[in-house]
């Protein structure tokens, strides 16, 4: 319960820092700047029919707009979407699009925990949650962005050992972007996913896990051979017994074996010949 209490506590003060840091840059414009909005507004008005093609703006549904006014933010919330006015003469309109953006992170040649050279790529996929953040605490949100998961996944996986890279890709997808949405959160940028595409070895670390693989496989394959045997010799030790008791059920099987030969079309007689007499024969 503190722990859960310190962390809103401190999500609280960076939501306070964050708005002082807009009021700041939504503060008053002066005597000065007045003085230059309300010459900008009777120009508009006495140009009416000519500058209203200035002052209409128009953004997307997908869009905001952010306004300065003589340097400075006019509100702490993005116009749109839809139509609004701004004085063509004092106010400057960014306009930021809120839709998703994916894209690749070039191979990064990467040395892992246990000293290998491997290449990395992924995919990233982020958005803008505060457009007026995006324009303001960053020059170019969308470039950082791409930099900034560069870096994070050569930390991320300089921690990892081969193993975990190739089998826990999910793991290490869910802290790069625990990390990038954290290191991204002053710039308006939300990370929504991100994924590893393909891990890709040296061409002689794959021959010898390769051969390892193929030799795991030629152990297994001995021992199941052998278990195999083992077990049919076990059967036939049982089906002995069974035959010695009964000397009417080897007779029995002799004409089994001679009905499966002759099922198929074939010059091969056998006749069958009792033990006994061989015995017999064997005697003298």
């Amino acid at each position: 319960m503190e722990m859960e209490d310190q962390m809103e506590s401190q999500k609280r003060r960076g939501v306070q820092s964050k708005e002082d840091l807009i009021s700041e840059r939504t503060g008053s414009l002066g005597c000065i700047g007045w003085f230059i909005v309300i010459m900008s507004g009777l120009f508009t008005a006495l140009l009416f029919p000519i500058t209203i093609w200035f002052c209409v703006k128009i953004v997307q549904e997908y869009e905001r707009a952010v306004i300065f006014r003589l340097g400075r933010i006019t509100d702490r919330k993005a116009k749109g979407p839809g139509i609004f006015f701004v004085l063509p003469c004092t106010d400057n309109c960014v306009k930021v699009d809120l839709r998703t953006v994916s894209f690749d992170i070039p191979p990064q040649e990467i040395l892992t925990k246990d000293s290998v050279t491997v290449s990395v790529d992924g995919v990233v996929y982020f958005r803008v949650s505060n457009p007026i953040a995006s324009v303001a605490n960053v020059s170019n949100a969308d470039f950082s962005t791409r930099l900034l998961a560069q870096t994070t996944l050569r930390n991320v996986l300089g921690t990892k050992n081969l193993a975990e890279l190739l089998s826990d890709r999910e793991g290490i997808a869910h802290s790069m972007q625990s990390n990038l949405d954290e290191a991204t959160d002053d710039w308006g940028i939300k990370v929504e996913r991100v994924e590893i595409k393909d891990v890709k070895l040296p061409h002689q670390l794959q021959r010898a896990m390769a051969a390892e693989a193929e030799a795991a496989r030629e152990a297994r394959a001995k021992v199941i051979a052998a278990e195999g045997e083992m077990n049919a010799s076990r059967a036939l030790k049982e089906a002995s017994l069974v035959i010695a008791e009964s000397p009417s059920a080897l007779q029995l099987r002799y004409l089994q074996t001679l009905n499966t030969i002759a099922a198929e079309k074939n010059s091969t007689i056998i006749f069958p010949l009792p033990i006994d007499v061989m015995s017999h024969f064997m005697r003298k």
